[in-house]
């Protein structure tokens, strides 16, 4: 078995049509993709992120797979981005609230939200990490044999 990269990274929440609006505001772009759902409300939404297009999708919280909880959890991914302060505040003036402040990881940075729709939302500076600069320039990793 290979993992290859995230296909899917799916956000539960209560309102996907308020969830959906809320992070077309954020990224400045409107899904690719949506499905109805309740009252012909926006039941499911797909978006294509960042330059290598990675799919985060926000869906119906009653969907979720048994067992899972309410509230903040889940998976907690972070999101590359030049400057974490303006990003963190960016996010905190939307609504989102902070839950881990702007920490250092030697040469790089996190800070971690939990926006309107109680998901965790990672934020990783790229900064000072060359490699995670940009990645389309990097040449595929091989393996020695």
């Amino acid at each position: 078995m290979t993992l290859r990269g995230i296909s899917t990274l799916i956000f539960l929440v209560d309102d996907v049509a308020a969830a959906t609006d809320w992070y077309t505001e954020l990224l400045g772009v409107p899904p690719v993709f949506t499905r109805p759902g309740r009252g012909g409300r926006v039941g499911y939404a797909k978006f294509a992120v960042g330059d290598s297009g990675a799919e985060l999708a926000i869906a119906d919280r009653a969907k979720a797979p048994p067992g899972t909880t309410s509230g903040p959890g889940g998976a907690l991914v972070h999101w590359r981005v030049d400057d974490v302060g303006a990003t963190l505040a960016r996010l905190t003036s939307m609504g989102a609230r902070e839950h881990q402040p702007v920490t250092p990881h030697g040469p790089f940075v996190t800070a971690v939200v939990v926006d309107p729709f109680d998901n965790l939302l990672g934020l990783q500076g790229v900064a000072a990490v060359p490699h995670f600069a940009d990645d389309r320039d990097c040449a595929p990793a091989t393996t020695a044999t």
